[in-house]
């Protein structure tokens, strides 16, 4: 059971991450965090937004916070639904759309979160799923 995701094991799905965020042709700001939401590394691109530097950070760290991709947050948060106003909480650190992912051990406990912002929501999504799929492949699954 791995109990948190180390620092060379972050910056090889961060590079997994960046190598499909070069296929697509978009600048990316990717963020590895551990399972309390805490950065591990982070990177920015040339040429990526700053502030994706944020964004992207706070996607890992919402992530980790819920156990939970942060696409999923979106539906639950609009008005009238029982999230409603969530990314407003946790001194504005919760995001609602899609591209940050948890990050899981061969029992489904989260271990890390995955965060990448610097394009549309589907691409920010694209890229992290790059990252996400390289976990997958390195932990066995």
């Amino acid at each position: 059971m791995v109990q948190s995701i180390d620092l060379d094991t972050a910056k090889e799905l961060i590079d997994a991450a960046e190598q499909k965020a070069e296929e697509i042709d978009n600048p990316m700001v990717i963020t590895v965090a551990n399972s309390e939401g805490n950065l591990i590394a982070q990177h920015r691109m040339d040429d990526a937004w700053l502030a994706s530097v944020s964004i992207s950070r706070n996607k890992a760290y919402t992530s980790a916070a819920l156990d939970m991709p942060t696409h999923e947050l979106a539906e639950p948060s609009e008005p009238g639904n029982s999230l409603y106003g969530l990314q407003t909480t946790d001194e504005g650190r919760m995001v609602i759309f899609g591209g940050g992912y948890p990050l899981l051990d061969e029992d489904g406990d989260v271990v890390g979160a995955f965060g990448v912002s610097g394009g549309a929501v589907e691409q920010d999504m694209e890229v992290a799923e790059a990252g996400v799929s390289h976990w997958e492949e390195i932990r066995g699954e």
